[in-house]
């Protein structure tokens, strides 16, 4: 009778124990409820969001100017100064608009001179080589005159005196297919443009 009893028990626990567990699990779930139609719940598909693919504008100048077509006294000035050495271009190396130490030299040259003539007015002109295409040397000039105006501000030049352009690659110094005439015209170039 004991060995009757254990094997109802482990009958028990082998087959209807599992059956019972199966069938609690099967019941169906609860369904959420939901809102009541009084609720005005509106729902609108989110927009994807939109890549800007209009390509990068070239950056033209803001004023179009040729050193000769200042007033002659200016022309003048212009010509003097640069002969003494009291104004000179900034280079830069390839596809660099960073200001190496040489060019950081000249530019403590260049606001030494311009300390001792607040009164004048500067135009700093981005250049660059020929290489690369229009738009990509009119953003590298861009980013060279700004270099040189920034340095020339740390160094307690008014900024209000300065004025940037880009000129890109269409105002070349040297117009020869080779190294040291790209070098010449990688440069941020100062023409005194007024008086204030």
């Amino acid at each position: 009778m004991g060995r009757e009893r254990m094997g109802a028990r482990r009958w028990v626990a082998f087959v209807v124990m599992p059956l019972v567990t199966l069938v609690l699990w099967g019941c169906p779930k609860k369904k959420p409820e939901t809102p009541p139609p009084d609720l005005d719940v509106v729902t609108e598909p989110v927009p994807e969001p939109t890549e800007d693919v209009t390509p990068p504008q070239p950056l033209e100048p803001e004023e179009d100017f040729v050193e000769s077509d200042l007033p002659s006294d200016l022309v003048e000035l212009n010509r003097v100064v640069r002969e003494r050495g009291l104004i000179d271009d900034v280079y830069f190396d390839t596809d660099e608009a960073n200001l190496t130490d040489q060019a950081r030299d000249q530019l403590a040259r260049n606001a030494s001179f311009m300390r001792e003539h607040p009164e004048y007015l500067f135009t700093i002109e981005g250049h660059a080589d020929e290489r690369n295409t229009n738009e990509y040397n009119l953003a590298l000039g861009n980013r060279r005159a700004n270099a040189a105006r920034d340095y020339l501000g740390s160094l307690g030049i008014d900024a209000g005196r300065l004025r940037t352009i880009s000129y890109g690659e269409e105002r070349p110094f040297c117009t020869v297919s080779d190294e040291s005439c790209w070098y010449q015209n990688r440069r941020a170039h100062f023409v005194i443009t007024g008086q204030s």
